[in-house]
């Protein structure tokens, strides 16, 4: 029976097509969203896991998080170096990391942290160790995969948040040293390289109380600076305008060169965020409320945030879920059709059949078959075609590759999707195959 469905499918070819693209196009569309949802959603989680607040400069709220927590927009600006030891010294503050940002490698961002931020994210040394001293840096576990970076390996950061593009200005005055590469967690740091304050600093020619890096303190020929962070106990942090970064910038080298900016006496130390974590539930009411009243900084909430932006999103994907249903609907539609006219036009070949010995079952099941085959073809063409989509947009997006998405990560949901289009096909064949059933031989057989 499924040699002689195929058989029919086969002689009507572009009705078969035209059913199999619908359904294709419907799963393809339903697979995307399940799979941008859940990962999105895992990778918010993850990311922000242990955050309870980010302290940033005055601007968008949602951008802060984003840039701080996620790391796939610009900062807002900068924020004194005072804020650091103001938030440590708070006894509702468990940890409190600072971030330098402004710079890439390869599309990579190079943050200046302490160790604080390990702790904040559970991070441990798959090889060699932590730095230790100015321009030692380490490499997540995607960074030293996509880049091939070995201990001991030399590289120059760029201006910016993206990747090497033309104009970009590289700090070819100051090479970081790979001195050790994290395992990989599967948080954002798998996607950073981590260096200290100072290497920030000095790759930026902002002097700092400590003078053992000779050979990287005067760099003020560069009246441009890429918004490199401090986060640290160090007294001296890059210099950042505190001037909002909006989504408008021309590209991402001038955004970062708004984070780090040169004064009229030169460079001031100064931070672009801090990530806090509460140590008693106390702080949640007053360390947000301090921060946006008394200080000219602001606070964001990343659990708060992200719900807002997935609320934005909410409407949209929701209309594309009804929309991916409907052409699903339709295509079943599209199949009834088909196989309506198919058992109306062949009546005498499938009471031949019946002649021949054929059951009413068996050419039941024929029809049906037709129908789910159909289905079937069109939703494992979706499937492949949805997660093929996302391995293409990953490699052209940095954004999607940024949030970290997969191409090959099937969930749970998806297969309960699949099983349904199948459904849909076989109740689409339902009613030409019960008109197949109840077909009489004799009948059909007299009217030749």
């Amino acid at each position: 029976m499924i040699n002689l469905a195929l058989a029919y499918l086969r002689d009507r070819p572009l009705t078969t097509a035209l059913n199999v693209l619908l359904l294709t196009i419907s799963v393809a569309m339903l697979v995307l969203l399940l799979q941008f949802g859940n990962q999105a959603n895992e990778r918010f989680e993850r990311d922000a896991k242990g955050v309870d607040l980010v302290v940033g400069a005055k601007g968008s709220p949602l951008q802060l998080i984003l840039s701080s927590v996620f790391h796939v927009d610009q900062p807002t600006g900068n924020v004194p170096l005072s804020s650091l030891e103001l938030l440590r010294s708070d006894p509702a503050v468990a940890r409190a990391v600072p971030l330098a940002l402004g710079d890439n490698f390869n599309g990579y961002r190079i943050v200046g942290t302490d160790e604080s931020f390990a702790e904040l994210y559970g991070l441990e040394l798959a090889q060699g160790a932590a730095f230790e001293k100015p321009m030692q840096a380490i490499m997540g576990a995607k960074v030293a995969e996509e880049t091939g970076a070995k201990l001991g390996q030399k590289f120059v950061g760029n201006h910016g948040f993206g990747d090497e593009e033309e104009g970009a200005q590289a700090h070819d005055h100051a090479a970081f040293e790979t001195v050790g590469i994290l395992a990989e967690s599967g948080t954002v740091a798998d996607r950073l390289i981590l260096t200290s304050f100072e290497s920030v600093w000095d790759v930026h020619g902002i002097a700092h109380d400590h003078d053992e890096h000779e050979g990287h303190d005067d760099h003020a020929d560069h009246e441009e600076h890429t918004g490199h962070e401090d986060h640290s106990d160090h007294d001296a942090h890059a210099d950042h305008s505190g001037h909002d970064n909006h989504a408008d910038h021309a590209d991402d080298i001038s955004a970062a060169e708004n984070v780090l900016q040169a004064s009229g006496d030169g460079l001031q130390p100064e931070l672009t965020a801090l990530l806090v974590s509460y140590a008693n539930a106390s702080g949640a009411i007053r360390i947000p409320a301090m921060i946006n009243r008394q200080t000219e900084m602001q606070s964001a909430v990343p659990a708060t945030e992200t719900a807002r932006l997935l609320d934005l999103l909410g409407a949209s994907l929701d209309g594309i879920r009804i929309f991916a249903w409907l052409l699903a609907l339709t295509g079943g539609l599209a199949i009834f059709v088909a196989l309506l006219n198919m058992a109306r036009s062949r009546e005498a070949d499938l009471a031949l059949l019946r002649v021949m010995g054929a059951s009413r079952v068996q050419v039941f099941a024929t029809v049906i078959m037709e129908g789910v085959i159909t289905a079937a073809i069109g939703a494992v063409l979706g499937w492949l075609s949805a997660h093929a989509l996302i391995g293409i947009a990953r490699s052209n997006f940095p954004t999607l590759s940024d949030l970290g998405l997969t191409p090959w990560s099937p969930v749970a949901a998806e297969w309960g999707l699949l099983l349904a289009v199948i459904a849909i096909g076989a109740l689409a064949a339902l009613v030409p195959a019960l008109r197949v059933y109840r077909l009489d031989p004799a009948q059909v057989m007299a009217r030749m």
